[in-house]
C-alpha cells in the first residue's frame, strides 16, 4: 500500500472517529456520510441543535479519549434487510442502502459503535492520535440544496504529531498565498452563486489560460501531435461501452433529449475513440496522436469543492495514442520527457513519480494488466526516472504513471498521468491493417501533463506566490508616469511594446509615483516602465522590476532585447 493510500485509509478512519465522539456526546444526531479527502476527511450531520466553533475542542477531546481505548477496528458483510433494521430511524442511511449494488452492504465497528462503510480501516482506534478538528460548514444531503441541510464538521489526521505541526505551519504559509486569495486581488478569476464549482475567468486569468495552451500547443505540434474537439455531451450508450456508466456514474451530470439519455463527459477518451473508429487506419499511421483540450464535468460533492483546485467544469490537456505494442515503451518515453520538459518550463524542478497497478475494480484480462504494467515500467527505466510503486491505484481501464510535482512550500500535487488501455480498444473493437493485411488491435494511452488547466493554474499561482514568470504574466509591463506630462510620451512607449505583443498597460490613474508602484506591485506585475523628466527628454525609460531593483537610462531597443530575453 502507498503511502498516499495508507493516509486516505487513516484519513477515513479518523471520519469514523468523528461521528463516533458525536454519536456518544450527541446521541440523536443523525449521521450520514464521512469520507477522506487531499486535506483530510469531513462528516456531515443532522443534529438537534447546531453545531459550533466552540464545540469542536469538547468533539475532539471526546475523540482522543475514544482513541485511548485502542477499539479494534472490524469490518463485515451484513444483509440489506439488517441493515434497514439498523437504521430504521436514519432516512439517511435508509437511502444509501438502496443505492448499494448487490444484497450486502458493509458495516464499520468499533466498540459500540457501527457505521456504513465500504472499508479500508486502521487496525484499531489507538493508531488515530494526531488530528485536528479544522471547522464547520453549512452542506447540504448528496450536494442539492432542495435535500436537508445539514451541518459539516472537517478535519485532518496524520500518523505522527511531527507531521501534523508541519501540515499546521504548511497551511499558515499557504493561506497567505491562497490561489482563491491572488485570484481575487489580481482580478484573474471567480465563482458565482448561479454556479457553484464553475469557474468564471476574467480577462487577465483567461490570457493566463490561453499561454499554457499556446505553449503545449508548440510542443504538440513538434512531436507531431494532430488536435482534435469532440462534444461535450453524449449519448448514454457510449458510457456503458466505454465502462464510465458502470464506475463512474454517481459523478456524472445526465439530461433527456429526445426521449434519450446524454451525458456531459466527465473524460474526453470516448470522443476521441470514436475519431479513431470513424475511419479505417493502417499500421503506416500509428503512432495516430490525437490531442484535445476538453473541457469535462464531474459532479463533485459540495463540501470537497476548494477553489480551482476542486471544481465541477475544466479542462484537461488530454492526449491519446493509438499505437502497436511494440511501440508502446518508445511513445511512454516520449510522453515523460515532454512531461518534464513542461514542469521545468513554469518552475517545477522536484518531480516525484509513481506507477499506479490494478485496483480492485477494474476492466480487462489479468494478462493485459502484466502486460500494459511492464510497458510502464520499462518506459520508465529507459528514460532513467526513479519511481515507487502505487499499489491499487490505477485507472479502472489501465494502469498509469503518475507525475508530482513538489511547489515552493514543499506540497506534493499529483498532475501528470500517462496510462496504458488495453481495455477501451476491445470495448470499442478498434483495429488497425496490419503489413499483412489482416486487422490488428491497436492499444491506446492516455496522457496528460498539466492534468487539469484549472487545476495547474491554481498550483502556479501558489508556488510562485502570484508573481508569474514574465512570459506567463497576464500583464508583464505597467507604464508610469510621474506627471501629467510625461503622459502622451507613456501612450507612445505603451503602443510600441504592444506592437510588439508584449502584454502592457499604462496606469490612468491620479495617484503619485510611489502609489502606482505600489498597486503594481499589489497586481503582481512583473515590470514596470517608469517615465518623467529627464525620460522624455532623453528619449529613454527607467525599467524598474517587481523586487525594488531599477535601471535607468534604457533605450527602447534595449527594453524591446530584454523582453525577448526575458520571454524566452
Amino acid at each position: 500500500m502507498s503511502k498516499k493510500t495508507e493516509l486516505k485509509t487513516l484519513r477515513h478512519s479518523a471520519a469514523h472517529l468523528l461521528a463516533h465522539a458525536i454519536s456518544e456526546l450527541y446521541p440523536k444526531t443523525q449521521l450520514t456520510i464521512g469520507p477522506a479527502t487531499d486535506e483530510g476527511f469531513f462528516y456531515d450531520f443532522l443534529p438537534i441543535t447546531n453545531f459550533k466553533e466552540d464545540d469542536l475542542p469538547i468533539i475532539a477531546a471526546r475523540m482522543s479519549e475514544i482513541a485511548d481505548r485502542n477499539l479494534p477496528l472490524t469490518h463485515r458483510q451484513i444483509a440489506k434487510d439488517e441493515a434497514r433494521a439498523i437504521y430504521k430511524d436514519n432516512v439517511f442511511k435508509l437511502e444509501l442502502i438502496d443505492g448499494i449494488p448487490g444484497d450486502t452492504v458493509g458495516l464499520a465497528e468499533q466498540g459500540n459503535f457501527y457505521d456504513l462503510c465500504r472499508g479500508e480501516h486502521v487496525a484499531s482506534t489507538g493508531l488515530i492520535k494526531n488530528f485536528k478538528l479544522t471547522g464547520i460548514a453549512g452542506a447540504y444531503w448528496r450536494a442539492d440544496k432542495n435535500n436537508a441541510a445539514l451541518q459539516r464538521i472537517y478535519g485532518t489526521a496524520f500518523f505522527t504529531a511531527q507531521d501534523l505541526a508541519d501540515h499546521e505551519m504548511q497551511k499558515e504559509e499557504a493561506a497567505k498565498y491562497d490561489h482563491r486569495k491572488l485570484g481575487k486581488q489580481m482580478d484573474l478569476f471567480s465563482f458565482q452563486e448561479e454556479g457553484p464549482g464553475f469557474p468564471f475567468f476574467h480577462p487577465k486569468g483567461k490570457a493566463i489560460i490561453n499561454i499554457m495552451v499556446a505553449y503545449l500547443r508548440k510542443l504538440l505540434d513538434e512531436a507531431d501531435y494532430q488536435e482534435i474537439s469532440t462534444p461535450v455531451l453524449l449519448n448514454e450508450k457510449l458510457w456503458h461501452t466505454s465502462g464510465h456508466w458502470a464506475y463512474y456514474k454517481d459523478n456524472m451530470y445526465t439530461c433527456t433529449i429526445d426521449e434519450n439519455t446524454f451525458a456531459l463527459k466527465p473524460m474526453n477518451c470516448p470522443g476521441s475513440i470514436l475519431v479513431y473508429k470513424d475511419r479505417p487506419h493502417s499500421y503506416r499511421e500509428l503512432p495516430l496522436r490525437l490531442a484535445e483540450f476538453g473541457l469535462d464535468h464531474r459532479h463533485e460533492l459540495s463540501g470537497v469543492l476548494h477553489g480551482l483546485m476542486r471544481v465541477r467544469a475544466f479542462t484537461q490537456d488530454d492526449a491519446h495514442v493509438y499505437c502497436t505494442p511494440e511501440q508502446i515503451e518508445s511513445e511512454v518515453v516520449k510522453m515523460i520527457e515532454m512531461t518534464y520538459t513542461v514542469y521545468k518550463k513554469f518552475g517545477f524542478e522536484n518531480v516525484r513519480v509513481a506507477l499506479a497497478t490494478k485496483p480492485e475494480k477494474s476492466m480487462g484480462s489479468q494478462a493485459q494488466w502484466d502486460i500494459a504494467i511492464q510497458a510502464l515500467k520499462n518506459a520508465l527505466d529507459k528514460a532513467g526516472i526513479k519511481y515507487e510503486i502505487a499499489e491499487g491505484e490505477g485507472a479502472f481501464y489501465g494502469p498509469k504513471i503518475e507525475f508530482h510535482i513538489l511547489d515552493s512550500m514543499k506540497r506534493s500535487w499529483q498532475c501528470g498521468t500517462v496510462q496504458v488501455d488495453y481495455a477501451q480498444p476491445e470495448n470499442f473493437d478498434l483495429s488497425y491493417i496490419a503489413p499483412s493485411g489482416t486487422k490488428e488491435r491497436p492499444v491506446m494511452i492516455h496522457r496528460a501533463i498539466y492534468g487539469s488547466l484549472e487545476r495547474f493554474f491554481a498550483i502556479l499561482l501558489e508556488h510562485h506566490k502570484g508573481l508569474l514568470p514574465f512570459w506567463l504574466a497576464p500583464i508583464q509591463v505597467r507604464v508610469l508616469t510621474i506627471t501629467d506630462e510625461q503622459k502622451e510620451y507613456a501612450h507612445t512607449i505603451y503602443q510600441t511594446l504592444k506592437k510588439a505583443g508584449i502584454r502592457t498597460e499604462i496606469d490612468l490613474g491620479s495617484d503619485p509615483i510611489s502609489g502606482q508602484i505600489k498597486s503594481a506591485q499589489l497586481d503582481k506585475i512583473p515590470w514596470m516602465i517608469v517615465l518623467g523628466k529627464k525620460e522624455v527628454e532623453q528619449n529613454t525609460v527607467t525599467l524598474r522590476y517587481f523586487d525594488g531593483k531599477q535601471e535607468f537610462g534604457v533605450t527602447l531597443e534595449q527594453l524591446l532585447d530584454k523582453v525577448a530575453a526575458a520571454n524566452s
